[in-house]
């Protein structure tokens, strides 16, 4: 570990250009009072919470002076001075965000949908292809969660490691040039705390890829002081461990003053050779740092640090002692910089009022068009008084914003439900067109909206020949992932015990052998950056399949899949996408970790993210060429008792391909319509043979996708032929069986074909108990559903279908 400030005084004093010192003094300032501003802006209502950098300005400037086209940030919400220096945010956009502005345009980085302090690049052109990354500089999009930007850090930094090794990349000249770009990640001091910053951490040090970490240390996590967080008080001191030497690989730990602009710049200045040319990783530990506002705008520094820290954070502002360190070494005068200050906090005011004119001017004009509609129907309509009090209630919001116009437009369509449609029609057809816009503005891009959306894949059946031989079905996903990564050099993948041994279930068997280790790959027991490591990857154009051995074990991974993949393309507003599969094995076996099947638990974390639910490894490999396909992250859930079961191998092993989204009917039948996935599907149609030699004729329909959720409503049609259904699966009662009997009566009105009250059938509350007789106790048997679909009959015709 090297304490940069020592290793400056043993070397010879750089010296610094004079224009970029004072550019760099003058960026400072402007960014600080953005800082100043933007905290008065939350006070002052025109914006609802603001979180800043003040007090960080001076290392991020370092970062970002070796910064190059190419890298990726992966960061936290203080880091507005890089942002800046880089060149890929304006202070009238950080203003943007800061009020929710909803245009693209004056808002790149989310369009309005996050809080300020969350940055982001876009990746993508505006039809869903990638732009050139190795011409640019690149943010991934941020997230809240504390630490939760560290994995897929490692994600970003993998990434290099794969495009300077693997050959079969080397064409991929608009995302790396031979591996030589670097990831930047920035965390706070007390978010180290978190278990995903020591993950990452160790999974970095392991893979040795370039990635270097800032620790932004300012002594205290909101109110909590370091001794409270870290053992020793630092960081640095607990992963010494960590340092490199002669004989083991490791990192370069640096730990250098926030507020010592040499040694700032000395320290990124080493760790981006090091990172770069070496792939080695780099840790900077930024001691020393200060928070002049505090946390953020929810409340007061001065309530938990005592006056002498007050004292010493002023004395130590990284701003103060920049202005000294100038003035020491006569790069500037007095003058000189007490005229940039104030150039500074005059053009920060300045984009800070365009910004707020821009954004509240769009909404005064919405405003303009509600109120002299409301006015207009009011000459006519019967509830004139009460319309024209809307209207002048509307005229007087102090810094109105959209809910504001709308709600008010809503509460007049009310007042005039008896009045003739000439009266309101002009109001509803405005407000029906703002529900459009709205709609765009803040409920688009869940999914990709571009021409490589999964929805515009065409499907290919699979071709069987007269002899085609029955193999394990764990063969078929073999074949089909040896012909990916045969003829897409972007695939691969990695996961615990993927690699050598092809993993658990041997899918992988031999292509680990044949392909090599670049592509099939064994990592640790660590499933949150595993699937960091796919969607960093992801991010950066390639194809990759990260595994989860058991889908039980996906709880790990959960919050990464949940904040960051799967809102990554909303969040963005079609700005970032990371295309990762996730594959998993789950539903059938035997034991609480070795069964699961928390799909609605999933259902309602992963929207954004395709759910794929195959009865069997055909219908998987096919949807594994669909998605390979498409450009929208994917949870691929195999039967786990489905590995060893005979399926036909495909002639087309390679090509054909599952439309997501369109159930299969697997069975025709007249009686009652079954609707399940998964695992499911055999016992339901060994049910059916029971049930058939006692009179009833079940349809089975095989959902194969749960998002999406069968997109051409087949299931009603089927509905509409028996007018009974049951929704039967493996999860807890009220979960994914609820779901799919919400998607059916409700959204598609099968509420109006039915003529027996819908049905489900679940598993129990608990997780499934051990043994053949835990499963059979704990999950729906062949014998449940046949009980339960002849007690749906039986109510149909008590006579012809007796109780039991």
């Amino acid at each position: 570990m090297t304490d940069v400030a020592t290793l400056s005084k043993n070397k010879k004093s750089r010296t610094f250009e004079k224009e970029q010192l004072l550019k760099d003094f003058r960026l400072a300032w402007e960014s600080r009072h953005a800082s100043l501003m933007g905290r008065k802006e939350v006070f002052m209502g025109k914006a609802k919470f603001g979180i800043f950098g003040d007090g960080k300005e001076l290392a991020q400037l370092a970062m970002a002076k070796y910064f190059r086209d190419g890298d990726f940030r992966a960061g936290y919400y203080r880091d507005q001075t890089f942002m800046f220096a880089i060149g890929q945010l304006t202070i009238r956009e950080y203003f943007a965000q800061l009020y929710a502005h909803t245009s693209v345009e004056a808002e790149p980085a989310s369009a309005g949908r996050l809080m300020n302090g969350h940055f982001a690049t876009r990746s993508l052109n505006a039809d869903g292809t990638w732009k050139e990354l190795t011409a640019m500089k690149n943010s991934s999009a941020d997230i809240s969660p504390t630490a939760g930007q560290m994995p897929k850090l490692l994600g970003l930094a993998y990434a290099s490691k794969l495009y300077r090794e693997n050959l079969g990349l080397k064409e991929l000249i608009q995302f790396s040039k031979n591996g030589n770009e670097v990831a930047w990640g920035t965390i706070g001091n007390a978010s180290t705390s978190e278990g995903m910053f020591y993950e990452a951490v160790n999974a970095a040090g392991v893979l040795q890829v370039p990635m270097v970490i800032s620790v932004w240390d300012d002594a205290y996590g909101i109110s909590v002081p370091n001794e409270y967080h870290t053992t020793k008080g630092s960081i640095s001191e607990i992963l010494k461990g960590l340092q490199r030497n002669d004989d083991q690989k490791g990192y370069e730990i640096f730990v250098v003053k926030g507020w010592d602009y040499e040694a700032l710049d000395r320290a990124y200045e080493n760790a981006s050779r090091i990172a770069r040319e070496e792939h080695v990783p780099v840790m900077i530990h930024v001691v020393e740092m200060t928070q002049p506002q505090g946390h953020s705008t929810s409340g007061s520094h001065e309530r938990y640090k005592s006056k002498e820290r007050l004292e010493w954070e002023k004395a130590h502002d990284c701003l103060v002692q920049f202005r000294k360190f100038i003035l020491d070494n006569a790069y500037a005068s007095e003058e000189e910089l007490d005229q940039i200050e104030q150039e500074a906090k005059a053009f920060a005011k300045k984009e800070k009022e365009a910004a707020w004119s821009s954004f509240s001017g769009e909404i005064k004009q919405e405003l303009k068009e509600a109120l002299q509609l409301i006015k207009n129907a009011a000459e006519h309509a019967g509830q004139q008084s009460a319309l024209k009090t809307l209207a002048d209630d509307l005229s007087k919001a102090i810094n109105p914003i959209r809910k504001d116009v709308i709600s008010t437009v809503r509460k007049a369509i009310w007042l005039m439900r008896h009045d003739a449609d000439e009266v309101k029609g002009a109001l509803k057809d405005w407000y029906a067109a703002q529900q459009e816009i709205n709609e765009d503005r803040y409920s688009s891009h869940l999914y990709s909206q571009s021409e490589f959306s999964s929805d515009q894949v065409e499907p290919i059946a699979a071709q069987f020949e007269d002899d085609a031989p029955l193999v394990d079905g764990r063969e078929v996903l073999q074949a089909c992932f040896d012909n990916l990564l045969e003829n897409d050099p972007r695939f691969l993948a990695f996961g615990e015990d993927v690699g050598k041994i092809g993993d658990v279930n041997q899918a992988f068997a031999g292509l680990q052998a044949k392909h090599g280790e670049l592509r099939v790959t064994d990592t640790g027991i660590r499933e949150v950056t595993i699937i960091g490591q796919g969607i960093g990857a992801a991010l950066r154009g390639l194809r990759p399949m990260a595994e989860i051995q058991y889908l039980d074990y996906i709880h790990y991974a959960l919050m990464t899949l949940s904040d960051d993949l799967a809102s990554l393309h909303y969040r963005t507003k079609g700005g970032q996408k990371a295309p990762l599969i996730v594959r998993t094995r789950g539903h059938r076996l035997e034991g609480v970790w070795h069964a699961g099947s928390p799909i609605g638990m999933l259902l309602h974390s992963l929207r954004g993210m395709l759910i794929c639910v195959p009865r069997n490894m055909t219908q998987a490999a096919g949807m594994y060429n669909t998605l390979m396909q498409a450009d929208e992250p994917a949870l691929v859930i195999e039967c786990l008792n489905g590995y060893r079961l005979k399926e036909k191998m495909p002639a087309n092993i390679g090509e054909f391909r599952v439309a997501l989204g369109q159930p299969e009917t697997i069975r025709e039948g007249n009686d009652l319509t079954v609707v399940t996935y998964g695992s499911m599907c055999r016992i339901i149609e060994d049910a059916a043979q029971e049930l058939a030699e006692m009179g009833i004729d079940i349809e089975i329909i095989d959902v194969q996708t749960l998002l999406p959720f069968d997109v051409n409503h087949k299931i009603l049609e089927s509905i509409k032929k028996t007018n009974r259904v049951l929704f039967a699966d493996e999860d807890v009662p009220g979960g994914a069986s609820a779901y799919m009997m919400q998607k059916v009566v409700e959204d598609q009105g099968a509420y109006y074909y039915l003529d027996s009250e819908p049905a489900t059938l679940a598993a129990k509350a608990h997780r499934p108990a051990y043994s053949s007789d835990g499963d059979y106790f704990s999950k729906p048997s062949v014998d449940d559903v046949v009980e339960k679909v002849y007690a749906m009959m039986h109510e149909v015709d008590p006579l012809k279908f007796p109780e039991f």
